[in-house]
C-alpha cells in the first residue's frame, strides 16, 4: 500500500500535467526538478550558519555549501556530514537540497557541508566522482577553518548520492581518501547493471520509473562494459569489509528498492555494522517532500539520531 501523503503527492504532480522525466532535455528536466522541489519542500529551519564557498577540483572549482546547526556554541568543532545530493547525476544543486541538510545539521548536531558536483551529460562518469574526492579532501583538509572535527566525518547522500557517498566510503577504506566514520545511504543507486526485479515494477506516474533510472545511467555516460565499476556500481566492489558503518534506508514504491536492500546484506555479510530501514509505503524521492509527506520528516529524525550516534565522540578506552 502506497501512504496517503505520497498519493496526494501523485494526484498533484498528474493535475499540473506534469511531463515524464524521459521526454525532457535534461535542461528542462533541471528546472522542472527544482520547480517540484519548491512545490512540495517546507521552509527551511533556522541553523546557525549558511556559508557558500568553492574547492578546487579537477575540472574547475565545485561549489559547497556549509551548515552549522542551531546551537550555543559557534566555534567548537563539530563532527560533519558531507552531502551529496540525489538526481541521476542529471539533475538536482544546492537549492533542491536545502532543506534536507539543514534538517539533519539540526537533528544530528553536526555540520554539513553539501556538494555541487558537475552533472552529466555534460561531465559524464566520473566527473562527479572526483569532484566528490575533492569535496571530502577539502573539508578534512580545512577542518579547522570550517571548525569540524576531522576525526568525525561521514558522507552520505539520497539516490544518485547515495551511489557517490558508498564509492567514497570505499575509496577511504582503501586509503585513496583519508578515513570516514560513517555513510549515510538514502534509496541508493549501487548496481548500474539494471538486473532486479524492482526495476521492472509498474510504476507510471511515479517520480522514478526504471525506464526513468536508464534514462539516467544512459545520460552519466557509463558504459556497458564499465556498470560493473565499483566506482558506478558499489555493489560489485570487490570486498566490502572494513567500511564505514552504514544507515541504508530504502522505499517500497522504488525501482533501486531490492538494489539497496542487497547493499545492505552485502554491508551485514562482510561484517560491517549496517542500520537497514526499509519504509513500504513510501517512493522514491520522499524525503525531499515533507511538505506534503509527513513520514519525510520521521525518517529524517531516525536517520538524524543515527548520525548523531555514530559521530558522537568516542569514550576513552582508560577510562575507568
Amino acid at each position: 500500500m502506497l501512504d496517503p501523503d505520497a498519493r496526494t503527492v501523485l494526484d498533484l504532480m498528474k493535475a499540473a500535467g506534469r511531463p515524464v522525466m524521459t521526454a525532457l532535455s535534461p535542461l528542462e528536466a533541471r528546472e522542472a526538478y527544482r520547480s517540484s522541489r519548491r512545490a512540495l519542500g517546507p521552509d527551511a529551519p533556522d541553523v546557525a550558519l549558511v556559508e557558500n564557498f568553492s574547492a578546487p577540483g579537477p575540472g574547475g572549482l565545485v561549489p559547497l555549501r556549509y551548515y552549522r546547526p542551531a546551537g550555543p556554541d559557534e566555534l567548537a568543532p563539530l563532527p560533519c556530514l558531507v552531502y551529496f545530493h540525489g538526481g541521476g547525476w542529471v539533475i538536482g544543486d544546492l537549492e533542491t537540497h536545502d532543506y534536507v541538510c539543514r534538517r539533519l545539521a539540526n537533528a544530528a548536531g553536526c555540520a554539513v557541508v553539501a556538494v555541487d558536483y558537475r552533472l552529466a551529460p555534460e561531465h559524464v562518469f566520473p566527473a562527479a566522482v572526483e569532484d566528490c574526492v575533492a569535496a571530502v579532501n577539502f573539508v578534512i583538509d580545512n577542518a579547522r577553518r570550517l571548525h569540524v572535527d576531522p576525526a568525525r566525518v561521514a558522507v552520505g547522500g539520497d539516490s544518485a548520492g547515495g551511489n557517490l557517498a558508498a564509492v567514497m566510503a570505499l575509496m577511504a577504506r582503501d586509503g585513496d581518501l583519508p578515513p570516514l566514520l560513517y555513510q549515510l545511504l538514502i534509496y541508493p543507486a549501487v548496481d548500474m547493471r539494471d538486473a532486479w526485479p524492482s526495476h521492472t515494477m509498474n510504476l507510471d506516474g511515479f517520480p522514478l520509473t526504471g525506464e526513468t533510472m536508464r534514462w539516467f545511467i544512459d545520460h552519466y555516460g557509463v558504459s556497458r562494459q564499465d556498470r560493473a565499476d565499483w566506482r558506478a556500481s558499489p555493489l560489485h566492489a570487490p570486498t566490502h569489509a572494513g567500511l564505514a558503518p552504514a544507515f541504508v534506508l530504502t522505499a517500497g514504491h522504488d525501482p533501486l528498492a531490492d538494489e539497496g536492500a542487497a547493499y545492505a546484506r552485502a554491508l551485514e555479510k562482510a561484517g560491517v555494522r549496517a542500520t537497514y530501514l526499509h519504509m513500504s509505503d513510501q517512493m522514491h524521492g520522499f524525503i525531499t517532500m515533507s511538505k506534503v509527506v509527513r513520514a519525510a520528516e520521521a525518517a529524517l529524525d531516525i536517520m538524524g539520531g543515527a548520525l548523531s550516534r555514530a559521530l558522537a565522540p568516542q569514550p576513552s578506552r582508560d577510562a575507568s
